[in-house]
């Protein structure tokens, strides 16, 4: 396999993980945001208060998001198996 077929798999592969974690990340992100927030003005200091929204919030994501997750790798799986042939010699 030559070195210009690795790193291109490589950016293909490392693109498909950031997209497919982008939803959940974000969801997390703007959650644990908002609690923070809300903890700041309410001056709340519970640790599990903040990580109970964003388990919720991940899961949210999980269900509105997944299938099209489940798309992009799906896509990255056929087009690397299609290629299959290219990469080994």
């Amino acid at each position: 396999m030559e070195q210009e077929a690795v790193m291109a798999l490589g950016q293909q592969a490392i693109l498909t993980v950031l997209l497919v974690s982008a939803p959940a990340l974000g969801f997390a992100l703007l959650t644990g945001l908002i609690v923070s927030i809300f903890q700041a003005t309410t001056q709340i200091n519970e640790q599990t208060l903040s990580f109970v929204p964003k388990i919720v919030a991940v899961m949210v994501s999980l269900v509105i998001f997944g299938p099209w997750m489940l798309n992009v790798l799906l896509d990255f799986t056929i087009n690397l198996f299609e290629d299959l042939h290219l990469l080994i010699r």
